[in-house]
């Protein structure tokens, strides 16, 4: 049912969150100033208006979904630091203490499949919206965009022949076993004696015997996905008829072939190659992002899928920017991983790689080296924003992620915003005592 509006009746036994709190604190200027109405608006229609009982109120999963990405919480650790922080509780829409937690871990999972990832997009927006009417963001900030792409690895072991085909098996028996189908063999202990000595021969060199170890193990899959097809004589299942085309896409897959499956519960990830040195290879998926040259806001981010070509993704960056922030984008910068992009725009977006370096004007020439800053942004996001391993399921949990992590960097930055004029008068009354300190024998000389 469409959640209430956020309302507490007055107590006169309990303590107001506003009297307990620094009013002037970066997170309380911030919540004063997003506008919430907004997502009451845009996610209230996702509610059944008369079925079921009141849901938690908008305001609470908004807040906490923010504070999760701002400082890198989990669904349940989140939760628990919000019982324990006042300003995260007034964040939240609540005015006085909370005791206990409001809502289930569990149903943060629930919001963000029930709203969906394109509707997520209004989170990343309204932060926008905010830096623009605090004056932050101004329309020509949005004259010279950095563009890059990454990539948003999945929470998955490292895949190897041996381990997928004892990953599948158990798949499949533990399938059976719960609808009851009697199979010739679940070969449960034999292939886990094949796996471990797999695992001690490869490591010991002897990689003849870990193959023929890894055969073994697809040797034992195979029988227990054909035995499977023959004791199913109805017709099969949606689950069954997934795990039965997964498992005969891992045994048909070769060294050289394209559309390779490294992960059981995540069979959407892509192996893709940077060129790194100290990680030739990462599992997820790619993300591209922009951010403005001058500040580093970040606004837009897309996960893609497919492992397309760089320059094929500029134009849906550029599209993805002017929709977050209303404005165009004039000038965009790339690395030479963009060369042969063939966007078509609309003509006014300019687009600068280092090829073009000695016909550029000593301006251009300038903002050009700004492109590099997107790098730090990248790392930040993905050791402080939770996108260095993307812990949500499938293709819509990669988008969210993606999303939510920008969100958390963006929020960041305007609660650094709000903090720092407080950071400098501090530091200007510091220093003015520190002088009046050190010349604390000559003013008391000169008033004798």
């Amino acid at each position: 049912m469409r959640p209430k509006m956020q309302y507490a009746r007055p107590d006169l036994f309990k303590n107001r969150l506003d009297q307990m709190i620094n009013l002037k604190h970066p997170l309380v200027q911030l919540a004063d100033r997003l506008d919430w109405s907004v997502f009451e608006e845009k996610y209230g229609c996702t509610y059944h208006d008369t079925d079921g009982r009141p849901g938690a109120p908008i305001r609470v999963y908004v807040g906490l979904h923010y504070l999760k990405h701002t400082y890198d919480e989990s669904d349940e650790s989140v939760l628990y630091r919000f019982v324990e922080n006042p300003y995260w509780q007034y964040f939240c829409g609540f005015e006085y203490f909370q005791h206990s937690l409001p809502i289930d871990s569990s149903s943060m999972t629930r919001f963000r499949q029930r709203v969906g990832w394109n509707m997520l997009e209004h989170l990343l927006k309204e932060l926008l919206m905010t830096a623009q009417r605090s004056g932050h963001l101004t329309e020509t900030d949005l004259n010279h965009v950095n563009v890059d792409t990454t990539v948003q690895e999945k929470a998955i072991g490292f895949p190897t022949d041996a381990k997928l085909y004892y990953k599948m098996r158990e798949v499949l028996v533990t399938y059976a076993k719960d609808h009851s189908i009697d199979l010739r063999q679940n070969y449960r202990r034999m292939s886990r004696q094949s796996l471990i000595m797999q695992s001690r021969y490869s490591h010991a060199k002897q990689f003849n015997r870990a193959a023929r170890q890894t055969k073994q193990l697809k040797t034992y899959l195979g029988r227990v996905y054909r035995d499977l097809q023959r004791k199913v004589i109805e017709e099969p299942d949606e689950q069954l008829t997934q795990l039965l085309r997964l498992a005969e896409r891992l045994l048909k897959q070769e060294k050289h072939s394209k559309d390779k499956l490294y992960s059981i519960h995540a069979p959407e990830v892509e192996c893709i190659s940077k060129g790194k040195l100290h990680r030739r290879y990462e599992f997820g998926c790619k993300v591209s992002l922009a951010t403005t040259s001058k500040q580093n806001w970040i606004v837009g981010i897309e996960a893609l899928h497919n492992n397309p070509y760089d320059g094929h993704t500029l134009g849906g960056t550029i599209k993805k920017v002017e929709s977050l922030t209303g404005m165009s984008v004039k000038n965009a910068y790339v690395d030479l991983g963009y060369r042969g992009h063939n966007y078509e725009g609309s003509g006014q977006v300019h687009i600068v790689d280092s090829r073009k370096m000695k016909k550029l004007t000593r301006s251009v020439r300038h903002w050009f080296k700004r492109r590099s800053a997107i790098e730090p942004v990248i790392g930040h996001l993905k050791s402080d924003n939770r996108m260095q391993k993307n812990q949500l399921k499938g293709q819509d949990g990669d988008h969210i992620n993606a999303i939510l992590a920008a969100c958390g960097f963006n929020m960041r930055k305007l609660l650094t915003v709000f903090l720092y004029p407080k950071l400098i008068w501090q530091n200007l009354i510091q220093k003015l005592k520190n002088l009046i300190d050190s010349n604390a024998d000559f003013i008391f000389a000169f008033q004798l």
